[in-house]
């Protein structure tokens, strides 16, 4: 079977590697030539765990190739998918600029029947758009060619993407004919074979599922952000209340950790998109707009906490160490990071920072310079620090050696964002300590 993935960023690029490992021909589509040309030489644009053997394993086997040109292996494929950005417009819309211009570079160029696919994540309404421009195409070459649209969002977790891809929880696919649905289940047949579940929908509740999803995962970290905020103010353990909540199975335990808020590609993008979804239909979300509102003032709570307990006194000149840049472990995403609100109050108040992440430095640096000490690892980033942050929960910071951590730093007080550390051994340490929700 013959594939095209338009778009080789984390969802076009995870998603063709694992096509390909299944044993389908996949041609993965890109306009940045200079990301081509590093791909074909078996340099992997982004990180994630295990990605760089499948694509260069698939490469070798021939099964996995890249180009520029759709247009000049079009009418070689079966399925297109569409897999390239929707990054949030001003006004806080789904921008589908280049989903559009995949339909119509599609349109001008087909010459058989296609079954095209939107991988991205869109807002409802997307596929009949991307119906229109490839059959406004078609009309301005006057012929008549079939074709369907599908819907297949996607749910990969960054960090755990291959996994994800390979052992999914389900795989969500919207269609509205049954030849669409007798290709994408030939395509889907190994997974299928595995027992997994692929649920056949119409395409609007296919790309509405992928919304809510995510929708869902926000409202319950911005809920429990909000209960640990409480818990500090009336002396509860937020472990404890996630412990005792999470035991009931019409909850579960999943997403219910406290910490200094939600970052990455997806969850921000996609809580406003189905706001201004909402609002466009004439309807007010008022539960995501309370989960976005809590979100954004959760990013700053290290900062604030880092104030109190300087007693209200200026932090101009202070150093503050900070563990993790990316929004969560295992990648180095810093879309909506919250180390970036911190960075940005930091140095608002006249801090410098020394900050050390294991993988997601240079994509600091390129985002916000040298404003920065960037660190060679974790003990050399708390040297003189007037106190330590800790952002990203990376697993190479969960056991430090604090005696040496002591000797290091100016004032041993450590503010953690994410709960991993135990309060007992810091207070043996005689360090101050301050973490979420207790």
């Amino acid at each position: 079977m013959n594939i095209a993935v338009v778009g080789t960023g984390y969802v076009g690029l995870v998603s063709g590697a694992c096509f390909a490992e299944t044993g389908v021909n996949v041609t993965c589509v890109d306009v940045d030539a200079q990301k081509i040309e590093r791909l074909q030489k078996g340099e992997i644009p982004i990180y994630e765990p295990g990605l760089d053997q499948i694509v260069l394993k698939n490469v070798k086997a021939g099964r996995l190739k890249f180009t520029t040109d759709l247009a000049s292996v079009l009418n070689d494929q079966e399925i297109v998918f569409s897999a390239v950005g929707t990054p949030p417009d001003e006004d806080g819309s789904a921008d589908l600029k280049y989903v559009l211009q995949v339909a119509r570079t599609i349109g001008e160029h087909m010459n058989k029947y296609l079954v095209v696919v939107t991988k991205s994540t869109v807002p409802v309404g997307t596929a009949k758009k991307v119906h229109d421009t490839i059959a406004a195409e078609l009309a301005k070459r006057g012929v008549d060619i079939p074709f369907d649209v599908a819907s297949n969002p996607e749910f990969l977790k960054e960090g755990n993407a291959i996994k994800d891809f390979m052992s999914p929880d389900r795989v969500v696919v919207g269609v509205d004919s049954e030849k669409a649905k007798k290709t994408l289940s030939r395509l889907y047949k190994p997974f299928m074979m595995n027992n997994f579940r692929v649920i056949f929908m119409d395409i609007p509740s296919a790309e509405m599922t992928k919304y809510a999803a995510n929708s869902m995962l926000a409202t319950r970290i911005s809920f429990m952000n909000d209960i640990a905020n409480l818990c500090e103010l009336v002396g509860a353990d937020v472990n404890m209340v996630r412990a005792g909540i999470g035991s009931d199975t019409r909850i579960g335990r999943k997403f219910l950790y406290a910490g200094c808020g939600y970052g990455g590609s997806c969850f921000p993008k996609d809580v406003k998109a189905l706001i201004k979804t909402a609002d466009q239909n004439g309807y007010s979300m008022e539960v995501l707009k309370a989960v976005e509102n809590v979100n954004e003032r959760q990013k700053s709570i290290l900062f604030d906490k880092l104030v109190k307990a300087y007693g209200n006194e200026s932090l101009k000149g202070k150093t503050i160490a900070m563990w993790g840049l990316s929004f969560k472990p295992e990648t180095d995403d810093m879309r909506e990071a919250p180390a970036l609100v911190i960075i940005e109050r930091l140095l608002a108040a006249g801090c410098s920072i020394r900050a050390y992440d294991p993988i997601a430095m240079d994509e600091c640096k390129r985002r916000i310079g040298d404003k920065i000490t960037y660190c060679r690892d974790m003990y050399d980033a708390v040297l003189d620090a007037d106190a330590l942050l800790l952002l990203t929960e990376w697993k190479e910071f969960r056991l430090p050696t604090w005696g040496v951590i002591k000797k290091a730093m100016r004032k041993p007080l450590v503010i953690d964002g994410r709960n991993i550390f135990d309060i007992e051994e810091l207070q043996e340490n005689d360090f101050e300590y301050h973490c979420i929700g207790k």
